[in-house]
């Protein structure tokens, strides 16, 4: 079995020592990519078993949304997710025009809105002293009448 790392070459011998203990034999590291030797390997683990693996790896080390696992028969290759530019923009797109459109209503609404003039004396008191809010509680709940007790009441 062949793992193919691509751009994840500098984390190749943590993801080596990371598939050891599941697959039951040691890789060998060796440039851009992990050979695994077919007949050392733990009986019932499968290519499909290792992707499994190796996303997990990804996962613990916060790079799995930026690679892709491809299994073909007996190889696998890591492949780096390449954002497109537009696809960049979608993201920065929605942001800016979450924190515009505020703006923009408060812009809208300013003119539509009266001022009211200011409360004199203990009015204006009472409204800037901020008020606590109670968490509310559940209301106890009656207890269960048992067939014993129903049949004493009626």
């Amino acid at each position: 079995m062949k793992i193919i790392v691509g751009t994840l070459k500098d984390k190749s011998e943590e993801l080596a020592t990371f598939l050891e203990p599941r697959i039951g034999t040691k890789p060998e590291v060796s440039g851009g990519s992990i050979e695994i030797d077919d007949k050392s390997v733990r009986e019932g683990v499968k290519p499909r078993h290792v992707k499994t693996y190796i996303k997990r790896f990804l996962y613990m080390n916060g790079v799995r949304k930026n690679y892709r696992v491809f299994v073909a028969g007996k190889e696998l290759t890591l492949q780096e997710i390449e954002l497109g530019e537009e696809e960049e923009e979608e993201k920065k797109a929605p942001a800016a025009k979450e924190e515009a459109a505020p703006e923009e209503e408060k812009k809208e609404a300013a003119p539509e809105e009266p001022e009211a003039p200011e409360p004199e004396g203990e009015e204006a008191a009472k409204e800037e002293a901020p008020k606590e809010k109670k968490p509310k509680k559940a209301a106890a709940k009656k207890p269960r009448s048992t067939k014993k007790k129903a049949a004493e009441e009626s």
